[in-house]
């Protein structure tokens, strides 16, 4: 990876059938890359919302028993998909890194968590993820790739959604009057699978 990052290209979409998108994932030549496992996220950000205010994105995320720290540029949607530059490495330590990020004046400003499953063909990976808010799954890799392997699944541009996770909790709290403050299987009041 350059030091400027690499470019993540993405998009989401919500999934109805989670068992029929793998049977057409299955058809279409992926294989599962990884079963689902459950992921924990958290957001940091400034006392003022630095962070938020720019379109930054500072991620501390547990996946499996593997650690993550992410920092992502503001997004750039064009017309299909979201682009963002990505820098992301593994931490041994979670609580450590923790530890590290709130000494330095950031604190933890939104959780979030999922049962992700990854997919590849070799070119690009599809994502099924259950959240405490449903089923969404993201296609990443480059445009083309994107829009070639979103009509192999039967979706269409109208389906595709550039939205972070965020974005879709606060849309979910508007539609249900839930108070949850995070995406969390238990403030959500979502069963765990």
């Amino acid at each position: 990876m350059s030091a400027h990052g690499s470019n993540e290209v993405e998009i989401k979409f919500l999934v109805h059938a989670p068992a029929t998108l793998v049977r057409t994932l299955q058809s279409a030549g992926f294989h599962e890359k990884t079963p689902s496992t459950f992921e924990s996220n958290t957001l940091y950000d400034t006392a003022f919302g630095d962070l938020r205010r720019a379109g930054d994105i500072l991620r501390l995320r547990l996946y499996g028993d593997r650690w993550l720290l992410t920092h992502k540029s503001r997004a750039q949607a064009d017309a299909r998909h979201k682009t963002r530059i990505e820098h992301e490495t593994a931490v041994a330590d979670g609580e450590q890194m923790h530890a590290i990020l709130v000494a330095l004046g950031f604190s933890p400003s939104f959780r979030y968590e999922k049962y992700r499953a990854e997919w590849t063909d070799g070119s690009g990976d599809v994502v099924i993820d259950r959240t405490p808010i449903g089923h969404l799954a993201e296609i990443e890799g480059d445009s083309a790739w994107i829009d070639k392997t979103a009509r192999a699944l039967g979706i269409s541009e109208s389906d595709y959604i550039t939205a972070s996770y965020g974005e879709l909790f606060l849309r979910w709290k508007q539609r249900t009057g839930s108070p949850a403050l995070n995406m969390t299987f238990e403030e959500c009041g979502a069963p765990r699978p």
